[in-house]
């Protein structure tokens, strides 16, 4: 986390040229691929984050998110958060590759999850931009001891994010 945290930081002040930073928030729409019969975990949700990128060519772009689960999330009791990098190529419209932790209770989850994104970008004001997307995460979900298996975490994602433009 600690690295996490460094790495914007970084970013934030080598962005200081107008134009290159982005900062906002946006809503996540999340449904497990695999059907979960098991009672008390939903098999989808909505999910927060908030979100920065940083353009360092014209076609590439790194982003930083942090991303909050509401309680219960596959089966996880409190609040469950997940920062999360991405490599963004492309304008307007594009294609990510991003990696991410779930994080609950103060303990990080064992592995890593993956995702691929295909989006859309669109300024839909004077550097204010609108960003549609959908996200395939690649996942373990938790294991549940209680119920004797895990849970297959890969879920697909429709996201939606305004960003300032700065």
């Amino acid at each position: 986390m600690t690295a996490a945290v460094i790495g914007v930081l970084a970013v934030v002040q080598g962005g200081q040229a107008e134009g290159n930073s982005r900062l906002g928030g946006g809503v996540n729409f999340w449904t497990a691929v695999d059907d979960i019969d098991d009672r008390g975990i939903d098999d989808n949700g909505t999910s927060w984050l908030i979100s920065y990128q940083h353009r360092i060519a014209s076609l590439l772009r790194v982003e930083a998110d942090l991303e909050v689960f509401p309680s219960d999330f596959m089966g996880i009791h409190g609040t469950v958060t997940a920062p999360q990098a991405y490599l963004v190529v492309g304008m307007g419209i594009y294609a990510a590759l991003g990696t991410g932790i779930l994080y609950s209770d103060g303990d990080f989850a064992d592995e890593l999850f993956y995702a691929l994104r295909a989006g859309i970008d669109l300024e839909i004001f004077t550097d204010l931009y609108l960003d549609l997307n959908v996200n395939y995460r690649f996942a373990d979900g938790p294991s549940m001891s209680e119920i004797g298996h895990d849970i297959d975490g890969d879920t697909m994602t429709l996201g939606a994010a305004l960003r300032l433009e700065f």
